[in-house]
């Protein structure tokens, strides 16, 4: 048996996130999952209360994992490009395993 480090690429395909306008689809390393929900690098702002649906797909279920999500942080600078913060405030306790199985498999 033998450890190792795990790497955020390694955890999940490249993430979508979308609403009725905009759908960015993020490289896994661009994206931070935290217990109850994301960060990631963005180069469009998103304002902050927008509601959008994020599809995660991992290697260890490749069923897709989705969430809908509110933005609760947009800093930055068009020049620089953006740091969004979205949590989900409503998920099923299923998802919500999901979701605490990756925040806490990147802390590994």
């Amino acid at each position: 048996m033998s450890a190792r480090k795990i790497d955020s690429s390694e955890l999940f395909q490249p993430l979508t996130v979308k609403d009725e306008t905009t759908q960015i689809t993020l490289p896994a390393s661009a994206v931070r999952v935290r217990r109850n929900g994301i960060e990631f690098h963005s180069d469009t702002a998103i304002s902050v209360w927008t509601e959008m649906t994020v599809a995660l797909e991992t290697p260890l279920e490749p069923k897709k994992f989705q969430c809908t999500g509110v933005v609760v942080a947009c800093t930055g600078s068009r020049h620089a490009g953006y740091e969004v913060a979205m949590i989900f405030p409503t998920m099923t306790p299923h998802a919500k395993a999901r979701l605490d199985l990756l925040a806490y498999s990147t802390l590994a």
